[in-house]
């Protein structure tokens, strides 16, 4: 059942979208896990086919499909059933590039749009901090002006991309007596900059083959137009593309959800236990049917949240649930599928062992569970069949 805001423009890239994975993604996904990358080359073909450029106009070489592009683009990624790809991908597509076409420049856009749309350019999005994760407000790298540069001072961690990506949008705070939300810019911030350096590359839990790195800017010189939008707006300009990113995550939690569910099915079906199919046995049936209903629900609501973004009415509420309910969802799915996998369920050579992992890093990233409820407990009064 998909959104009647699916249109065939969606569904021709769909069909794009599942061949490339078939072809390329997954008969080498072991092998990308095992380097911890996804080769650049393989970027690139994305690129050159359109998958990257979704959110930029066609001016820009993009094919501007709007949120169900995004969405389409997510749910069909995660049919890989390797999560990494699916981050590195979407990192790039729908939560670093989108701050160049949300705030920047006529010149900033020519410069650096063709490479991202093409694959050429892979970024990522510099915020999060060793003491400022969700709570943005609370960065502490700084920036200060020295005639016709920017100097950048501080680290941050956990970046995606953060190794071999080749473009940073980097939060910093450029007025040194504002507190929380005020006097934080957003900088563009190119590889090989110097002053800017890869501190670690991160071991992670999941996502393997996805890079994430620690950064680290010491007194890192950047033209004056490297800044990105205006000056001490730059928190605005985070909670602005936080829309995109979380509608993003929940479109990934679902994605994979779906593939492990059906996966699940399709092995309780094969698999017997005291002489009978799995799928006979009415408790497995009805777990499943249960995380199934679930399932849908959140599909739906991620649906009716991108349709808002779309038609640029305020969404923070139902996005805000889309990021509670779809990661959590996700992961008490990844539980079961495991669990009725058995023992096969928990060795490396099963692909929902890999899910589980990588699944759990969706109600943290972004924004974690728990900050999303207190943005939707702020909303309340605004519930309209409550007035």
């Amino acid at each position: 059942m998909l959104s009647p805001h699916f249109t065939d423009d969606h569904q021709q890239f769909r069909a794009q979208l599942r061949r490339f994975v078939s072809e390329k993604i997954k008969p080498f996904g072991d092998e990308w896990e095992r380097n911890g990358k996804v080769p650049r080359d393989v970027l690139r073909e994305m690129g050159e086919l359109g998958f990257l450029g979704i959110r930029y106009p066609e001016e820009y070489g993009g094919t501007n499909l709007g949120m169900f592009g995004l969405i389409t683009l997510a749910e069909e990624l995660a049919r890989s059933t390797y999560g990494g790809v699916t981050v590195t991908a979407m990192v790039h597509t729908a939560m670093a590039s989108p701050h160049l076409l949300h705030a920047g420049s006529k010149e900033q856009l020519e410069r650096y749009a063709p490479g991202i749309v093409s694959g050429e350019t892979i970024t990522g999005i510099a915020v999060t901090e060793p003491g400022a994760g969700s709570d943005v407000a609370g960065l502490r790298t700084r920036a200060r002006r020295e005639g016709g540069e920017w100097v950048i001072n501080g680290t941050k961690l956990y970046i995606t991309n953060g190794c071999y990506g080749n473009l940073f949008f980097v939060a910093a705070r450029t007025d040194p007596n504002a507190h929380g939300p005020h006097g934080i810019s957003m900088f563009i911030v190119e590889k090989g900059t110097p002053g800017f350096s890869i501190g670690r590359k991160l071991e992670k839990m999941g996502d393997l083959c996805s890079d994430t790195a620690e950064l680290i800017f010491e007194d890192c010189r950047i033209p004056a137009e490297n800044m990105l939008g205006e000056e001490g707006k730059g928190f605005y300009a985070a909670m602005r593309n936080f829309q995109s990113e979380r509608i993003a995550l929940g479109a990934m939690s679902t994605g994979e959800a779906a593939v492990a569910l059906k996966m699940t099915i399709d092995y309780i079906r094969e698999r017997k236990a005291f002489g009978a199919p799995l799928i006979e046995n009415p408790a497995i049936r009805q777990r499943l049917a249960a995380v199934h209903a679930k399932l849908e629900a959140g599909k739906q609501l991620l649906y009716f949240a991108a349709y808002l973004e779309d038609q640029g009415l305020d969404a923070a509420r139902e996005v805000s649930m889309v990021k509670a309910f779809c990661p959590e969802i996700t992961n008490e799915i990844m539980y079961v599928c495991q669990q009725f996998h058995g023992g096969m369920g928990y060795m490396r050579e099963c692909a929902i062992e890999r899910m589980v992992r990588d699944a759990r890093l969706h109600a943290i990233g972004g924004g974690a569970t728990e900050v999303m409820l207190e943005e939707i407990a702020k909303r309340w009064d605004t519930v309209p069949y409550w007035k």
